[in-house]
């Protein structure tokens, strides 16, 4: 049996993703508190107005699905775990109370809203974990739906993007320490870039690099929450899909299966963490595998912008965009609050 990756349909529809990634990766080079992913989606979506080549529609499909799966274990090469485990012991509380905070908010909110459950999952994941990285290995777990994850990624990038420019002044408003404010914007702010960009402009008002360092391994330690989330969701999905079946509901197609629905990719994940950690892996070559793990989100991401309808993500943004502000603004109080009581501000 030949493998998808050498399959003409797939490689066809791949080689289409690639080429679109480029730009979009070169564009979040030059703007970082942008990113990559989102110029991905953008491009994808303009990309979407015009009538394509159904040859490439195989090789679309499996790169918004499995190209994204691998990119995740990538990433595992960006993690030190004796890092994570000397930050966490600080962080660990924090981090506990953000992540109940959001989802309980996001569970509730979403319930009066009535947005799509897909949605709601991916929005608190994205708020109390790591914003684009967790969207990304949380919807294949959940089977959400491309639409579902522009409109997510969409929604954490809107609110990335306020809080570089907030964060450093209500910081200094609230006469945080260079650790204090570390904590917060590594707890509170979503995606890696974004979290530097406020580490890097609190550093350079303070004249040292505390602030942005420690800010930047809260980020990465939470990141590994990516691992027990992804099960725990593994798990009610498989359930889910069994009592759908059970109900003879169309939800259940009978393919339900604890192996098919379990993130094996995190396992991968976990694993490059582990190699990073204890063997003496070079770092640029460490930091190679992980540019190549984000620019392979880049490319899942362009292939999700092509199976994106605009016209419905506009119509229905306004409550997902306002569920991620109370998410957002919740994590961001909550952070503060948690470092107030342990004595980090």
């Amino acid at each position: 049996m030949k493998s998808k990756f050498f399959e003409k349909e797939t490689v066809f529809g791949l080689l289409f993703c690639l080429i679109v990634a480029v730009p979009a990766w070169l564009l979040g080079l030059k703007f970082p508190i942008i990113g990559g992913p989102v110029f991905g989606i953008l491009l994808g979506m303009i990309i979407a107005f015009f009538r394509r080549p159904a040859k490439l529609e195989k090789g679309i499909k499996f790169t918004s699905k499995y190209i994204l799966q691998y990119s995740i274990i990538l990433l595992g090469f960006e993690m030190n775990l004796f890092n994570v485990i000397r930050v966490g012991g600080q962080s660990l509380l924090v981090m506990l109370f953000t992540l109940t905070s959001s989802f309980v908010t996001a569970y509730f909110l979403g319930k009066a809203l009535k947005t799509e459950s897909s949605i709601t999952t991916l929005i608190g994941v994205g708020t109390s974990i790591c914003g684009g990285s967790a969207i990304a290995a949380t919807a294949p777990v959940i089977r959400a739906k491309d639409a579902d994850v522009a409109q997510a990624i969409s929604t954490i990038f809107l609110f990335n993007i306020i809080a570089v420019f907030i964060f450093p002044p209500l910081g200094h408003l609230l006469g945080l320490s260079d650790t204090g404010f570390g904590m917060w914007a590594g707890t509170a702010i979503n995606d890696t870039s974004s979290v530097v960009a406020a580490g890097a402009s609190w550093s350079s008002a303070a004249g040292n690099n505390t602030a942005l360092a420690f800010a930047t391994i809260v980020k990465l330690t939470r990141t590994l929450m990516i691992v027990p989330i992804t099960l725990v969701l593994a798990v009610y999905t498989t359930r889910k899909l069994a009592r759908a079946k059970s109900e003879g509901s169309d939800d259940g197609d009978g393919s339900f299966s604890f192996v098919r629905v379990f993130p094996w990719f995190v396992l991968g994940f976990v694993l490059t963490a582990i190699l990073n950690t204890f063997l003496p892996i070079p770092e640029q070559v460490s930091a190679t595998l992980v540019d190549i793990g984000k620019f392979m989100i880049v490319m899942a991401m362009s292939a999700i912008g092509m199976n994106t309808n605009l016209k419905k993500l506009l119509t229905n943004g306004l409550k997902p965009m306002f569920l991620g502000l109370c998410c957002w603004f919740v994590v961001a109080v909550v952070s503060l609050i948690v470092q107030h009581f342990i004595g980090m501000l």
